[in-house]
C-alpha cells in the first residue's frame, strides 16, 4: 500500500483550508489549449454588483466563474482575475448583488466584462433592501457578503454568504460557450 506521500498528492492544512498540492512537477498547460478546452464548458452569465461606499455610484463587473458552494448556510463561490479593477469598488461596499443575467443582457454584460467607461450609463436597476443594486432584466439575484477570499494563481475564489434572493419564472439565461455568448435551444 503506498503512503499518503507517494505518486499523487500531498496535503497540507494552513488556515483551515485544505491544500492539495503536487508531488512531482507536471507539465505546463498552453493557456490557448486550456482556454479552448474549458470553453466547451457552458456556463451561466453573472454581474457582480454593489453600490460604492463614499460616494453612492453603482460599480459591477460580469463574471461566468459561479456555482453554488453549499445550502446551510447558503454560500456560493465566483472567480475574479487579480488585474480587475472593479472588484475592489465592488468588495469594499458591506452588501453586493450577484445578477443572473438573462438572455437578452449580452450588451450589458460586455459593458461590465471591459475596464473604464461608466458602465452604468442608461443602465436601469433597483435596489434590494440593503440597498445592493439588482439590473432590470435579470431573471434572479442574490444579496451577499464576502464570507472568505482564497488566492489561485492569477485569479481569487471568493466565497459569498446569500443573505436574500429572488428569481423570475420567465426568462432565458445568458449562457457563454466556446468564447460567446449564446441562447440555449427550446
Amino acid at each position: 500500500m503506498p503512503s499518503s506521500t507517494d505518486s499523487v498528492s500531498r496535503v497540507s492544512s494552513v488556515s483551515g483550508v485544505r491544500q492539495v498540492s503536487p508531488v512531482s512537477q507536471v507539465s505546463q498547460v498552453s493557456h490557448e489549449e486550456f482556454r479552448a478546452t474549458l470553453g466547451r464548458f457552458t456556463t451561466g452569465v453573472v454581474a457582480v454588483t454593489a453600490v460604492r461606499a463614499g460616494d453612492a455610484t453603482p460599480a459591477g463587473l460580469a463574471v461566468n466563474s459561479f456555482t453554488s458552494v453549499s445550502l446551510d448556510p447558503a454560500l456560493v463561490l465566483f472567480c475574479i482575475a487579480r488585474t480587475s479593477t472593479s472588484w475592489p469598488r465592488v468588495r469594499a461596499a458591506e452588501r453586493f448583488c450577484v445578477n443572473i443575467l438573462g438572455a437578452d443582457q449580452r450588451e450589458l454584460s460586455s459593458r461590465l466584462a471591459t475596464s473604464g467607461a461608466d458602465k452604468f450609463r442608461d443602465v436601469r436597476w433597483s435596489t434590494t433592501p440593503a440597498g445592493t443594486p439588482v439590473l432590470d432584466g435579470a431573471i434572479g439575484w442574490l444579496e451577499c457578503s464576502v464570507e472568505a477570499e482564497y488566492p489561485a494563481g492569477d485569479h481569487d475564489v471568493v466565497i459569498a454568504r446569500v443573505h436574500r434572493l429572488s428569481s423570475r419564472e420567465d426568462g432565458a439565461p445568458l449562457v457563454f460557450y466556446r468564447g460567446s455568448y449564446e441562447r440555449l435551444a427550446a
